[in-house]
């Protein structure tokens, strides 16, 4: 009995150092199928009426935020959110392509939707860095040079651009080269590189060449700056200059390794 007990543990040694049998995997009942399907076809249609045709996934509601020159009102009224209709349908990139087409003042703007029942439109405006007097008016102009308002008063701190534009050969030459649309960029780099200590006394940025463009200060002093060209290195130079020489009147950054300064 032994020696035939051994022999059997012999044989099932050879049969479990075998290839493992394969187990193939039990097929659901076809019952259970149906019945899979059935659900995954109830829960899509019901998701889709409750986004498409349901009440409860609505716009009711419009909020705007970001807005200082504007009013929500003129937002809302330019946007013409579909109130009503399903939220999952209302085209976003539409609503602020319209925005900034009908309100230039809009630089840039983020419609989101807020469910269940909202539009939230995210305004951000543009800075006027100066402006041009037309007509009597003023014309707000941005840090890219787009203007974007035309206003019945110039905004508080915001320089007036005056192109006095010269009438030498040299300067009908510069313009031909650098036409006006050229010298109003020119000008607001200017404007935009002025130092904020300087900002809020400058009066006028004038613009007579590509090249020769000046600065206008309150109290009858001035400021000549060049081109727009080295305009980090004009600021920190007017700003050493005025801090050294805060009784001058005139001030010259336009080589800014060796400004200079006059008049007392």
């Amino acid at each position: 009995m032994a020696g035939r007990t051994t022999a059997e543990r012999g044989e099932r040694q050879q049969e479990s150092s075998g290839p493992p049998r394969i187990r193939r995997p039990r097929r659901p009942p076809l019952r259970t199928i149906v019945i899979l399907g059935l659900a995954v076809v109830l829960l899509g249609g019901g998701t889709l009426w409750v986004l498409y045709g349901s009440a409860w996934t609505r716009v009711e509601r419009v909020s705007v935020s970001g807005t200082r020159a504007l009013s929500p009102a003129q937002v809302r009224s330019a946007a013409a959110v579909p109130v009503g209709d399903p939220l999952i349908s209302v085209d976003t990139a539409a609503i602020a392509a319209r925005l900034r087409r009908q309100l230039p003042r809009i630089d840039s703007v983020d419609v989101v939707r807020s469910w269940p029942h909202g539009i939230e439109l995210k305004v951000v405006e543009r800075t006027a860095v100066m402006v041009e007097e037309k007509g009597g008016k003023f014309v707000e102009v941005d840090a890219r040079g787009v203007r974007f308002a035309t206003v019945a008063q110039a905004p508080k701190g915001v320089p007036v651009l005056e192109l006095s534009l010269a009438r030498s050969a040299s300067a009908a030459a510069s313009l031909r080269r650098f036409d006006e649309a050229r010298l109003v960029r020119e000008a607001v780099t200017v404007a935009g590189r002025i130092p904020a200590a300087v900002s809020h006394q400058t009066r006028a940025v004038k613009v007579r060449t590509y090249d020769d463009i000046s600065l206008e200060l309150s109290g009858g002093r001035t400021v000549v700056w060049g081109s727009g060209e080295s305009g980090a290195e004009k600021a920190r130079a007017l700003t050493a200059l005025m801090k050294a020489s805060p009784g001058a009147r005139h001030f010259d950054v336009s080589v800014p390794i060796a400004p200079a300064s006059s008049g007392s």
